[in-house]
């Protein structure tokens, strides 16, 4: 299949604008923009130079799916993914592509790793995920190491296909990713998408659904903890564009320290042949200390009355006192009780990931992040 250069005419959203494989088509970002206002794109000068040669980090696979290497212009490369910013297309530019192929029904969980090896070259990688009709799966891609990587994700759900992909961010420090994540979706096709960001400088994940027609659902589930200096980004983009879709977006994210920063933006289009479509998106953030900042931006943009249901919600608030109270007045220590609400506030989201040692990894490292308990 031939890549497209042109700009992405599918795209009218005022929040989400028209894609492009051109480098050129994406100016330099200089921060005042509606998608980078919230981006520390100072920071960012490296990932919007398209002169830098980057090299790929290399994907790992251990499951049962055939893995094998695209060059440029190779189908199914191209087929979901339109990059909507400067960084993505950069990393759509790659000669090589990762493709990873889901043929039938598998309950063993296929695990894909992507490791930095440090932060003096910027590298860029395409992975594109296909799952075939009927297929079922779960995939988890953990990405681990130091980094300043672009990775664009494209994720093809074949009709009537079940598929799951979990994304864990746990860079180490003095790491940066930007990421674009593009997913297409199949009549009957079921799709889950869970990122877990919590390690790494700077993270900014554009997450976005489309539907190839009509009856497809997806599912958007997020997780974020960012600490002192931290600055976690996610934006979604959910395209109605076929009848009797299904959408819906959870994401929630704890903040501690100093400088620590969240961004959620969250966009759902609902465009005139997209009759009966049930959507709904919601953001929650819990900050824990002094000196944190969340953003939280939920937005709907409907084109027809005829739908089942639409809407969204956004919160951000400390600690519940109510339920602080309820656990000190059985005995738990002050301490303990803040531990036991921020897991349980994870908890609803982690839990539908299905993987019990992932889960309690997550939930693991997530203790770890809470270790400045220990000092207050």
């Amino acid at each position: 299949m031939t890549v497209v250069t042109t700009p992405d005419p599918r795209t009218v959203s005022h929040l989400h604008p028209r894609g492009s494989f051109r480098v050129a088509d994406h100016p330099v970002p200089t921060g005042k923009e509606e998608i980078w206002r919230f981006t520390p794109t100072g920071k960012l000068a490296d990932f919007f130079d398209d002169t830098l040669a980057r090299e790929s980090l290399g994907v790992t696979v251990d499951g049962p799916a055939e893995v094998r290497r695209l060059d440029m212009g190779q189908s199914p490369r191209g087929t979901a993914l339109t990059p909507v910013d400067r960084a993505a297309a950069i990393a759509a530019g790659t000669p090589t592509a990762t493709h990873l192929y889901v043929g039938a029904e598998t309950t063993d969980t296929i695990r894909v790793s992507v490791r930095g090896t440090g932060a003096e070259t910027p590298t860029a990688d395409h992975l594109v995920i296909e799952a075939a009709p009927d297929a079922c799966a779960t995939i988890v891609i953990t990405h681990t190491g130091q980094a300043r990587h672009i990775g664009n994700v494209e994720i093809l759900v074949g009709e009537s296909a079940r598929l799951t992909v979990v994304s864990i961010q746990d860079w180490d420090p003095g790491s940066v990713h930007l990421g674009q994540v593009e997913a297409l979706v199949a009549k009957d096709a079921v799709y889950r998408h869970i990122a877990v960001s919590l390690g790494g400088d700077i993270v900014r994940l554009q997450n976005n659904v489309s539907y190839a027609t009509e009856g497809g659902e997806a599912e958007l589930l997020g997780v974020y903890f960012a600490d002192a200096g931290q600055h976690l980004e996610h934006r979604l983009f959910v395209d109605h564009t076929h009848p009797k879709g299904i959408s819906h977006v959870d994401y929630r994210g704890a903040l501690h320290g100093d400088g620590a920063r969240s961004v959620w933006v969250g966009d759902v289009l609902i465009r005139p042949t997209a009759r009966s479509i049930e959507t709904y998106e919601s953001s929650k953030n819990l900050v824990l200390s002094d000196g944190c900042r969340a953003h939280a931006v939920p937005n709907l943009e409907i084109e027809t009355g005829e739908i089942v249901s639409a809407g969204h919600s956004a919160t951000t608030g400390r600690f519940d006192d109510e339920q602080l109270f309820y656990l000190r007045s059985r005995g738990i220590d002050e301490v303990q009780a803040r531990r036991l609400v921020v897991r349980g506030f994870f908890s609803t989201i982690l839990a539908r990931i299905g993987i019990e040692d992932v889960e309690a990894a997550l939930m693991a490292r997530i203790d770890t992040e809470l270790a400045f308990d220990k000092e207050n």
